[in-house]
């Protein structure tokens, strides 16, 4: 009876500490009141939040983004070499024409490369640009996603609807990141935010 009672309790014990895991690994961060989760998941591959934080414009917040990698990386370089699926994540901070923002991205994208590069993903861009107009405008909380799936291409989601066919090219994904990490980048503080070297 005492080997049956301890095996019970073993066993209430186990599965109380099981249950706890996911509670206990499960957390998110909070940026300028958007709750991001520290963990993701793409195309069935683990991703961790590199870096996350907000893009101004002048005083004014536009929106929260997070990076999701494989695994960390502190500079640019690594981020664009980094294996598997990858994921930025863009939560509105205000109302803002969804038409102007594809703009600002297409030229986030020019500003960061060279002109023969840009050259070839313009296809791309103005599909991209394309799918932001038809939106008309992003709403305080809107979220959009931009995630590379390897041998899909970029996928494009905004609102939860997956927008249109991926954007097959690797360039095309790279392309985007550099409005973020790029030499010319959107908001030096965001960059630095988002490769996980936010100032405390």
């Amino acid at each position: 009876m005492k080997t049956s009672a301890l095996l019970r309790t073993l066993l209430a014990v186990a599965t109380a500490s099981l249950l706890a895991l996911p509670v206990a690994r499960a957390a998110t961060v909070d940026v300028a009141g958007v709750k991001l989760e520290d963990r993701a998941s793409l195309a069935g591959s683990p991703l961790v939040l590199n870096g996350a934080g907000v893009r101004y414009k002048a005083v004014f917040k536009v929106y929260a983004a997070g990076l999701y990698l494989g695994q960390k990386a502190d500079t640019p370089e690594a981020v664009l070499a980094a294996p598997g699926p990858k994921r930025i994540s863009i939560t509105m901070l205000r109302d803002i024409d969804s038409a102007e923002l594809g703009k600002l991205f297409s030229r986030g994208m020019e500003d960061n490369m060279d002109r023969s590069a840009f050259s070839k993903l313009i296809p791309g861009v103005l599909r991209m640009s394309q799918v932001f107009t038809d939106h008309k405008n992003l709403k305080e909380g809107d979220n959009f996603l931009i995630d590379w799936v390897p041998g899909t291409g970029t996928v494009l989601t905004i609102k939860g609807k997956v927008e249109g066919e991926p954007f097959k090219e690797p360039e095309f994904f790279n392309a985007l990141v550099r409005i973020w990490l790029g030499p010319k980048p959107a908001d030096w503080m965001l960059k630095d935010a988002l490769l996980g070297k936010a100032k405390k």
